[in-house]
Protein backbone atom coordinates (compact mmCIF):
# COMPACT_ATOMS: atom_id res chain seq x y z
CA UNK A 1 0.00 0.00 0.00
CA UNK A 2 1.64 3.43 -0.98
CA UNK A 3 2.11 5.89 2.56
CA UNK A 4 3.14 9.07 2.54
CA UNK A 5 6.18 10.15 1.36
CA UNK A 6 6.15 7.77 -1.52
CA UNK A 7 6.92 5.08 0.88
CA UNK A 8 5.64 1.30 0.01
CA UNK A 9 4.19 -0.95 2.65
CA UNK A 10 3.42 -4.85 2.59
CA UNK A 11 4.11 -7.86 4.13
CA UNK A 12 6.22 -10.67 2.65
CA UNK A 13 3.95 -13.58 1.33
CA UNK A 14 6.42 -16.16 2.41
CA UNK A 15 4.65 -16.65 5.45
CA UNK A 16 1.95 -18.97 3.39
CA UNK A 17 3.44 -22.35 2.12
CA UNK A 18 3.39 -23.13 -1.55
CA UNK A 19 6.47 -23.82 -4.03
CA UNK A 20 4.77 -24.03 -6.80
CA UNK A 21 3.06 -21.10 -9.08
CA UNK A 22 -0.21 -22.46 -8.42
CA UNK A 23 0.21 -23.34 -4.64
CA UNK A 24 1.63 -19.65 -4.39
CA UNK A 25 -1.40 -17.98 -6.47
CA UNK A 26 -3.89 -20.12 -4.21
CA UNK A 27 -2.20 -18.85 -0.78
CA UNK A 28 -2.41 -15.36 -2.43
CA UNK A 29 -6.22 -15.86 -3.28
CA UNK A 30 -6.46 -17.21 0.13
CA UNK A 31 -5.17 -15.07 2.11
CA UNK A 32 -3.45 -12.01 0.60
CA UNK A 33 -6.91 -11.04 -0.80
CA UNK A 34 -8.47 -12.32 3.22
CA UNK A 35 -6.23 -9.33 4.89
CA UNK A 36 -6.70 -6.51 1.97
CA UNK A 37 -10.37 -6.82 2.53
CA UNK A 38 -10.29 -7.01 6.43
CA UNK A 39 -7.85 -4.33 6.23
CA UNK A 40 -10.51 -2.27 4.11
CA UNK A 41 -7.67 -0.92 2.06
CA UNK A 42 -8.08 2.19 0.09
CA UNK A 43 -6.62 2.27 -2.92
CA UNK A 44 -4.42 0.00 -4.60
CA UNK A 45 -2.75 -2.72 -2.64
CA UNK A 46 0.66 -4.03 -2.19
CA UNK A 47 2.09 -7.16 -2.10
CA UNK A 48 5.26 -8.71 -0.77
CA UNK A 49 5.96 -11.73 -3.39
CA UNK A 50 7.83 -14.41 -2.51
CA UNK A 51 8.99 -16.95 -5.23
CA UNK A 52 10.22 -20.05 -5.20
CA UNK A 53 12.81 -20.87 -7.73
CA UNK A 54 10.06 -23.56 -8.75
CA UNK A 55 7.16 -20.91 -8.75
CA UNK A 56 9.39 -18.44 -10.32
CA UNK A 57 10.09 -20.28 -13.69
CA UNK A 58 6.19 -21.38 -14.18
CA UNK A 59 5.33 -17.67 -13.71
CA UNK A 60 8.19 -16.57 -16.02
CA UNK A 61 5.77 -18.65 -18.98
CA UNK A 62 4.47 -15.38 -20.53
CA UNK A 63 0.71 -16.65 -20.52
CA UNK A 64 1.61 -17.50 -16.50
CA UNK A 65 2.44 -13.80 -16.13
CA UNK A 66 -0.01 -11.99 -18.32
CA UNK A 67 -3.01 -13.90 -16.54
CA UNK A 68 -1.03 -13.01 -13.35
CA UNK A 69 -1.17 -9.21 -14.33
CA UNK A 70 -4.55 -9.32 -15.00
CA UNK A 71 -5.28 -10.86 -11.32
CA UNK A 72 -3.63 -7.88 -9.69
CA UNK A 73 -5.41 -5.60 -12.19
CA UNK A 74 -8.59 -7.25 -11.30
CA UNK A 75 -8.33 -7.04 -7.54
CA UNK A 76 -6.22 -3.87 -7.06
CA UNK A 77 -3.08 -5.03 -5.84
CA UNK A 78 0.68 -4.23 -7.36
CA UNK A 79 3.95 -5.91 -6.72
CA UNK A 80 6.60 -3.43 -5.29
CA UNK A 81 9.30 -5.73 -4.56
CA UNK A 82 10.21 -10.22 -4.38
CA UNK A 83 11.56 -11.83 -1.81
CA UNK A 84 14.14 -13.79 -3.15
CA UNK A 85 16.73 -15.30 -0.32
CA UNK A 86 14.50 -18.67 -0.02
CA UNK A 87 15.46 -21.06 -3.20
CA UNK A 88 13.63 -23.93 -2.67
CA UNK A 89 11.50 -25.23 0.37
CA UNK A 90 10.39 -22.93 3.27
CA UNK A 91 7.82 -24.70 5.30
CA UNK A 92 6.95 -27.87 6.67
CA UNK A 93 10.11 -29.60 6.42
CA UNK A 94 13.71 -29.32 7.80
CA UNK A 95 14.78 -25.52 6.57
CA UNK A 96 18.10 -24.35 9.00
CA UNK A 97 20.98 -23.16 7.01
CA UNK A 98 19.97 -25.05 3.96
CA UNK A 99 18.04 -21.76 3.45
CA UNK A 100 21.21 -20.46 2.06
CA UNK A 101 21.68 -23.13 -0.95
CA UNK A 102 22.18 -22.56 -3.51
CA UNK A 103 24.22 -19.49 -2.12
CA UNK A 104 25.98 -16.94 -4.46
CA UNK A 105 28.99 -19.22 -5.12
CA UNK A 106 26.82 -21.22 -7.45
CA UNK A 107 25.16 -19.95 -11.00
CA UNK A 108 21.86 -21.43 -9.63
CA UNK A 109 21.90 -18.37 -7.50
CA UNK A 110 22.20 -15.99 -10.01
CA UNK A 111 19.98 -17.18 -12.71
CA UNK A 112 16.98 -17.98 -10.02
CA UNK A 113 18.07 -13.80 -8.44
CA UNK A 114 18.06 -12.32 -12.57
CA UNK A 115 15.04 -14.40 -13.53
CA UNK A 116 13.30 -13.03 -10.88
CA UNK A 117 13.93 -9.44 -12.00
CA UNK A 118 13.11 -10.19 -15.08
CA UNK A 119 9.40 -11.07 -13.67
CA UNK A 120 9.67 -7.67 -11.52
CA UNK A 121 10.19 -5.20 -14.28
CA UNK A 122 7.11 -6.68 -16.22
CA UNK A 123 5.06 -6.59 -13.13
CA UNK A 124 5.97 -2.77 -11.66
CA UNK A 125 3.60 -0.20 -11.97
CA UNK A 126 4.47 3.15 -13.57
CA UNK A 127 7.27 5.51 -11.48
CA UNK A 128 7.05 2.54 -8.37
CA UNK A 129 10.81 1.23 -7.93
CA UNK A 130 11.40 -2.62 -7.87
CA UNK A 131 13.42 -4.42 -4.75
CA UNK A 132 14.41 -8.05 -4.57
CA UNK A 133 16.34 -9.45 -1.37
CA UNK A 134 18.78 -11.88 -1.01
CA UNK A 135 20.76 -14.03 0.92
CA UNK A 136 24.36 -11.97 2.25
CA UNK A 137 26.60 -13.64 0.17
CA UNK A 138 26.74 -17.21 1.98
CA UNK A 139 26.60 -18.86 5.52
CA UNK A 140 29.81 -18.21 7.46
CA UNK A 141 30.34 -22.51 8.02
CA UNK A 142 29.98 -22.57 3.79
CA UNK A 143 32.97 -20.90 3.13
CA UNK A 144 36.70 -22.50 3.20
CA UNK A 145 38.68 -19.96 1.33
CA UNK A 146 39.10 -16.39 -0.28
CA UNK A 147 38.18 -17.95 -4.02
CA UNK A 148 34.61 -18.56 -2.62
CA UNK A 149 34.35 -15.02 -1.85
CA UNK A 150 35.94 -13.80 -4.61
CA UNK A 151 33.11 -16.31 -6.54
CA UNK A 152 30.42 -14.39 -4.90
CA UNK A 153 31.70 -11.14 -5.74
CA UNK A 154 31.89 -12.03 -9.16
CA UNK A 155 28.50 -13.41 -9.60
CA UNK A 156 26.66 -10.77 -7.42
CA UNK A 157 28.30 -8.36 -10.24
CA UNK A 158 26.74 -10.31 -13.15
CA UNK A 159 23.49 -9.80 -11.34
CA UNK A 160 24.50 -5.90 -10.88
CA UNK A 161 25.19 -5.81 -14.74
CA UNK A 162 22.08 -7.78 -15.23
CA UNK A 163 19.76 -5.11 -13.38
CA UNK A 164 21.37 -2.19 -15.03
CA UNK A 165 20.73 -3.39 -18.22
CA UNK A 166 17.30 -4.22 -17.32
CA UNK A 167 16.65 -1.21 -15.90
CA UNK A 168 18.00 1.07 -18.55
CA UNK A 169 15.70 -0.86 -21.41
CA UNK A 170 12.30 -0.99 -19.67
CA UNK A 171 12.82 2.48 -18.01
CA UNK A 172 12.71 0.65 -14.44
CA UNK A 173 14.72 1.63 -11.59
CA UNK A 174 15.16 -1.99 -9.89
CA UNK A 175 17.82 -2.84 -6.89
CA UNK A 176 19.37 -6.12 -5.30
CA UNK A 177 19.27 -5.81 -1.64
CA UNK A 178 21.92 -7.92 0.68
CA UNK A 179 20.04 -9.15 3.53
CA UNK A 180 22.80 -9.26 6.62
CA UNK A 181 22.00 -12.18 9.05
CA UNK A 182 23.29 -13.65 12.14
CA UNK A 183 26.39 -16.20 10.94
CA UNK A 184 25.81 -15.22 7.39
CA UNK A 185 29.01 -14.14 5.52
CA UNK A 186 28.58 -10.88 6.34
CA UNK A 187 25.88 -10.37 9.26
CA UNK A 188 26.43 -6.71 11.09
CA UNK A 189 27.60 -3.38 9.61
CA UNK A 190 31.09 -3.70 10.06
CA UNK A 191 31.60 -6.82 8.01
CA UNK A 192 28.65 -5.47 5.56
CA UNK A 193 30.73 -2.07 5.13
CA UNK A 194 33.89 -4.33 4.74
CA UNK A 195 32.43 -6.35 1.78
CA UNK A 196 30.98 -3.72 0.32
CA UNK A 197 34.48 -1.84 0.34
CA UNK A 198 36.19 -4.96 -1.50
CA UNK A 199 33.49 -5.14 -3.91
CA UNK A 200 33.92 -1.48 -4.95
CA UNK A 201 37.63 -1.68 -4.60
CA UNK A 202 36.74 -4.36 -7.76
CA UNK A 203 34.89 -1.92 -9.74
CA UNK A 204 35.85 1.91 -9.14
CA UNK A 205 33.86 4.67 -10.48
CA UNK A 206 31.49 2.16 -11.49
CA UNK A 207 28.06 3.84 -10.75
CA UNK A 208 26.07 0.53 -11.44
CA UNK A 209 27.10 -0.45 -8.09
CA UNK A 210 25.71 1.77 -6.05
CA UNK A 211 22.64 2.43 -7.81
CA UNK A 212 21.44 -1.41 -8.23
CA UNK A 213 23.10 -2.76 -5.26
CA UNK A 214 22.60 -2.13 -1.54
CA UNK A 215 21.36 -3.83 1.54
CA UNK A 216 17.63 -5.34 2.73
CA UNK A 217 18.20 -4.25 6.15
CA UNK A 218 16.31 -6.71 8.51
CA UNK A 219 15.31 -4.72 11.72
CA UNK A 220 14.97 -8.61 13.47
CA UNK A 221 18.78 -9.21 12.48
CA UNK A 222 20.68 -5.74 13.29
CA UNK A 223 19.24 -5.97 16.90
CA UNK A 224 19.92 -9.96 16.97
CA UNK A 225 23.23 -8.17 16.30
CA UNK A 226 22.61 -5.97 19.69
CA UNK A 227 23.46 -2.99 17.32
CA UNK A 228 21.43 0.56 17.13
CA UNK A 229 19.65 1.81 14.11
CA UNK A 230 21.04 5.35 14.41
CA UNK A 231 24.67 3.83 13.96
CA UNK A 232 24.21 0.79 11.89
CA UNK A 233 22.34 2.74 8.82
CA UNK A 234 24.74 6.20 9.60
CA UNK A 235 28.05 3.54 8.89
CA UNK A 236 26.10 1.90 5.69
CA UNK A 237 25.68 5.24 4.08
CA UNK A 238 29.07 6.32 5.17
CA UNK A 239 30.09 3.50 2.85
CA UNK A 240 27.93 4.70 0.43
CA UNK A 241 25.44 1.34 0.93
CA UNK A 242 22.16 2.10 -0.65
CA UNK A 243 19.47 0.82 1.31
CA UNK A 244 17.03 -1.49 -0.60
CA UNK A 245 14.52 -2.65 1.66
CA UNK A 246 13.60 -2.68 5.68
CA UNK A 247 12.16 -5.83 7.00
CA UNK A 248 10.19 -4.84 9.59
CA UNK A 249 10.15 -7.77 12.35
CA UNK A 250 11.00 -8.70 15.76
CA UNK A 251 12.97 -10.83 17.53
CA UNK A 252 13.12 -12.11 21.22
CA UNK A 253 15.18 -10.74 23.35
CA UNK A 254 15.62 -12.13 27.24
CA UNK A 255 17.62 -12.17 30.72
CA UNK A 256 18.87 -15.90 30.70
CA UNK A 257 17.69 -16.93 33.77
CA UNK A 258 16.76 -20.53 34.43
CA UNK A 259 13.60 -19.93 34.12
CA UNK A 260 13.65 -18.07 30.77
CA UNK A 261 15.26 -20.53 29.32
CA UNK A 262 12.95 -23.04 30.57
CA UNK A 263 9.94 -21.20 28.43
CA UNK A 264 12.19 -20.38 25.70
CA UNK A 265 12.80 -24.48 25.17
CA UNK A 266 9.37 -24.09 23.11
CA UNK A 267 10.56 -21.99 20.44
CA UNK A 268 12.83 -24.42 19.23
CA UNK A 269 11.74 -26.20 16.24
CA UNK A 270 13.14 -28.80 13.71
CA UNK A 271 12.08 -25.96 10.86
CA UNK A 272 14.03 -22.87 10.87
CA UNK A 273 17.59 -21.88 12.19
CA UNK A 274 17.18 -19.37 15.61
CA UNK A 275 20.45 -18.17 15.65
CA UNK A 276 21.34 -16.51 19.67
CA UNK A 277 23.57 -13.70 20.56
CA UNK A 278 24.44 -13.23 23.98
CA UNK A 279 25.55 -10.18 25.46
CA UNK A 280 28.25 -10.46 28.40
CA UNK A 281 28.40 -8.47 31.59
CA UNK A 282 31.95 -7.17 30.36
CA UNK A 283 29.89 -6.68 26.92
CA UNK A 284 31.98 -9.34 24.81
CA UNK A 285 29.47 -10.95 22.45
CA UNK A 286 28.90 -14.85 22.08
CA UNK A 287 27.63 -16.80 19.37
CA UNK A 288 25.22 -19.72 19.12
CA UNK A 289 24.16 -21.18 15.53
CA UNK A 290 20.58 -22.46 17.12
CA UNK A 291 18.56 -22.41 19.88
CA UNK A 292 19.34 -26.16 21.56
CA UNK A 293 23.23 -25.64 21.25
CA UNK A 294 22.28 -22.05 23.57
CA UNK A 295 20.65 -24.11 25.82
CA UNK A 296 22.58 -26.74 26.43
CA UNK A 297 25.92 -24.55 26.89
CA UNK A 298 23.75 -22.53 29.33
CA UNK A 299 22.73 -25.63 31.32
CA UNK A 300 26.30 -26.99 31.38
CA UNK A 301 28.49 -23.94 32.61
CA UNK A 302 28.86 -23.20 36.25
CA UNK A 303 29.81 -19.72 35.94
CA UNK A 304 27.13 -18.69 33.39
CA UNK A 305 26.31 -15.06 33.56
CA UNK A 306 25.11 -13.62 30.24
CA UNK A 307 23.60 -9.99 30.96
CA UNK A 308 21.24 -10.76 27.87
CA UNK A 309 20.15 -13.09 24.62
CA UNK A 310 18.70 -12.09 21.53
CA UNK A 311 17.27 -14.67 19.68
CA UNK A 312 16.71 -15.02 15.84
CA UNK A 313 13.49 -15.93 16.05
CA UNK A 314 10.93 -13.43 13.91
CA UNK A 315 8.03 -12.81 16.65
CA UNK A 316 4.72 -10.75 15.23
CA UNK A 317 5.09 -6.90 15.51
CA UNK A 318 2.24 -6.67 17.91
CA UNK A 319 3.63 -9.51 20.16
CA UNK A 320 3.00 -9.07 23.95
CA UNK A 321 5.26 -11.59 25.20
CA UNK A 322 4.83 -13.24 28.33
CA UNK A 323 7.08 -13.30 31.37
CA UNK A 324 10.96 -13.14 31.36
CA UNK A 325 10.23 -11.98 27.54
CA UNK A 326 10.32 -9.02 25.27
CA UNK A 327 10.66 -7.86 21.61
CA UNK A 328 13.56 -5.79 19.76
CA UNK A 329 10.36 -3.27 18.64
CA UNK A 330 12.41 -0.66 20.23
CA UNK A 331 14.80 -1.17 16.76
CA UNK A 332 12.12 -1.07 14.53
CA UNK A 333 10.56 2.04 16.21
CA UNK A 334 14.06 3.29 15.97
CA UNK A 335 13.84 2.91 11.68
CA UNK A 336 11.02 4.77 11.61
CA UNK A 337 12.31 7.71 13.88
CA UNK A 338 14.69 7.72 11.05
CA UNK A 339 12.55 7.53 7.96
CA UNK A 340 10.14 10.12 10.10
CA UNK A 341 13.41 12.68 9.62
CA UNK A 342 14.85 11.17 6.18
CA UNK A 343 11.60 9.98 4.35
CA UNK A 344 13.69 8.73 1.05
CA UNK A 345 16.09 6.98 3.43
CA UNK A 346 14.64 3.62 2.00
CA UNK A 347 10.90 3.51 -0.21
CA UNK A 348 10.13 -0.34 0.59
CA UNK A 349 8.75 -1.25 3.44
CA UNK A 350 8.29 -5.14 4.31
CA UNK A 351 6.70 -6.81 7.12
CA UNK A 352 8.15 -10.39 7.67
CA UNK A 353 7.22 -12.67 10.13
CA UNK A 354 7.62 -15.92 8.05
CA UNK A 355 7.25 -17.94 11.36
CA UNK A 356 4.09 -18.25 12.17
CA UNK A 357 3.48 -22.36 12.11
CA UNK A 358 6.22 -22.74 14.71
CA UNK A 359 4.97 -20.49 17.31
CA UNK A 360 4.32 -21.66 20.45
CA UNK A 361 0.34 -21.68 20.60
CA UNK A 362 -0.03 -18.39 22.58
CA UNK A 363 1.75 -15.97 20.67
CA UNK A 364 -0.67 -17.77 17.53
CA UNK A 365 -3.83 -15.99 16.36
CA UNK A 366 -7.04 -18.09 15.27
CA UNK A 367 -5.72 -17.71 11.77
CA UNK A 368 -2.44 -16.39 10.09
CA UNK A 369 -4.94 -13.64 8.13
CA UNK A 370 -5.98 -12.30 11.79
CA UNK A 371 -2.02 -12.22 12.73
CA UNK A 372 -1.26 -10.12 9.23
CA UNK A 373 -3.62 -7.61 10.15
CA UNK A 374 -3.00 -7.05 13.51
CA UNK A 375 0.74 -6.71 12.15
CA UNK A 376 -0.46 -4.07 9.96
CA UNK A 377 -2.56 -2.35 12.41
CA UNK A 378 0.65 -2.28 14.79
CA UNK A 379 3.04 -0.82 11.75
CA UNK A 380 0.25 1.67 10.50
CA UNK A 381 -0.12 2.99 14.29
CA UNK A 382 3.83 3.52 14.48
CA UNK A 383 4.13 5.45 11.78
CA UNK A 384 1.24 7.36 11.85
CA UNK A 385 2.41 8.73 14.64
CA UNK A 386 5.49 9.85 12.75
CA UNK A 387 3.47 11.24 10.17
CA UNK A 388 4.42 9.04 7.42
CA UNK A 389 1.14 7.18 7.01
CA UNK A 390 -2.43 7.86 8.11
CA UNK A 391 -4.15 11.47 7.31
CA UNK A 392 -2.17 12.35 3.81
CA UNK A 393 -1.80 8.47 2.81
CA UNK A 394 -4.04 6.41 1.10
CA UNK A 395 -4.51 2.96 3.16
CA UNK A 396 -6.59 3.19 6.59
CA UNK A 397 -6.73 0.04 9.07
CA UNK A 398 -10.07 -0.93 9.44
Amino acid sequence: MKLNHGLHLAYCTNVHPGESWAETLASLNRWTLAVKERLGCKGEYAIGLRLSDQAARELSEPKTLLQFQKWLARHGCYIFTINGFPFGRFHGARVKEQVYVPDWTQTERLDYTNRLFDILAQLLPDGVEGSVSTLPGSFKEFIRGPDQVQAIRENLWRCVQHVASLSERTGRMLHLGLEPEPLGLFENSAETTLFFDRFSEQHPGDPRLGRHLGVNYDTCHFAVEFEEPSAAVAALRAHGIKLSKLHISNALKLRPSPAARGRLAAFADEVYLHQVIARRADGSLVWWKDLPPALAAAQSSPDFADEEWRVHFHVPLHCECAEDFETTSDHVRGIFQLLRAEPDLCAHLEMETYTWAVLPEELKSRDVSEQIVSEYQWTLRQLAELGLAGAGGVMQAG
